[in-house]
């Protein structure tokens, strides 16, 4: 009689909801979009470009993550926005099995403070150091760590370059232990939980980020007021919304340059992300006070 060998135990799956937190302009969105292969979070160079969580979902042989991309947490401006974004921030703190709290290397302040009195007991935390790649001497970074480590017993500390994809495996692998067992809570091929009509009005709002001065985006959103899918195609029609009469025409530009540019970059984004044409129509229209109005927020999708 021979023996066979045992077959290898297989290790369970595990799956669960993690929260990417930290203050404005760390590169949480960067990081999230590495860690899923895609642009879902918009970006750009300015802080407090990410107003709504987000979800991106990773899907391995062994897990599933659910990560939720955060709003910057706001401690300058106290607008009803600003507000419905640090409840946002909280909110996703309460439902989440792990938290990804990134923040930047060798920069350490008392916005990340602030940040760093929200993380709740008993939830396990990975830190993740980004733009590791903006570092002069690596070995600077070694006492940053080490500093850091004393301040919270994190589950792992990670040094990261989101914009460049370094160390992003051994972060997941991090965090992936630190999950449930369990099933996948989404279908394998599921990117998001987000609907492409949120997904349109971000990727429009990034290109203001983008394409506006320093101070004019944070008075703009953009509102979408129909979204029709016609087999590949989608026909979208959005608002830009400024707060004042003067700001239309900066939005609008000469003979109309600056709203087209907009647009067009917009458009070849979200057909990117969407895997179809779009036919995109863009308008721009004054809403006093919306980022004080309740119930403009409540509109626009914000937890107001």
């Amino acid at each position: 009689m021979s023996l066979q060998p045992a077959p290898e135990e297989q290790p369970a799956h595990r799956a669960g909801t993690v929260a990417i937190i930290g203050r404005p302009n760390v590169g949480k969105s960067t990081l999230l979009n590495r860690l899923v292969g895609c642009k879902l979070s918009i970006t750009s160079s300015k802080p407090q470009t990410t107003r709504l969580r987000v979800t991106g979902i990773v899907t391995r042989d062994d897990a599933q993550i659910v990560f939720v991309d955060t709003p910057g947490y706001q401690t300058e401006h106290r607008t009803s926005l600003n507000l419905a974004m640090n409840r946002s921030v909280a909110a996703s703190l309460q439902e989440t099995h792990a938290i990804v709290w990134v923040v930047e290397a060798l920069k350490y302040d008392g916005r990340d403070e602030t940040v760093a009195k929200l993380l709740p007991h008993g939830v396990p935390v990975v830190l993740a150091i980004n733009k590791t790649d903006t570092v002069q001497g690596q070995d600077r970074l070694l006492p940053f760590i080490d500093g850091l480590s004393r301040r919270h017993a994190f589950a792992a500390i990670v040094p990261v370059s989101a914009a460049k994809g370094s160390q992003i495996t051994a972060l997941l692998d991090e965090i992936v232990a630190l999950l449930p067992e369990g099933p996948p809570l989404h279908g394998a091929d599921a990117l998001t939980t987000v609907s492409e009509r949120v997904l349109a009005a971000e990727l429009l709002r990034e290109q203001l980020f983008r394409l506006l001065g320093d101070e004019l985006p944070y008075s703009t959103t953009v509102e979408i007021e129909r979204f029709r899918q016609d087999g590949r195609v989608r026909h979208i029609h959005a608002s830009i919304l400024v707060d004042k009469e003067g700001q239309k025409p900066i939005v609008i530009g000469r003979q109309g340059a600056k709203l087209k540019t907009i647009a067009s970059r917009a458009r070849q984004d979200m057909e990117r992300l969407f895997g179809g044409s779009v036919f995109l129509e863009v308008w721009v229209k004054v809403r006093r006070g919306w980022a004080d109005s309740g119930a403009a927020l409540k509109r626009l999708g914000y937890d107001a």
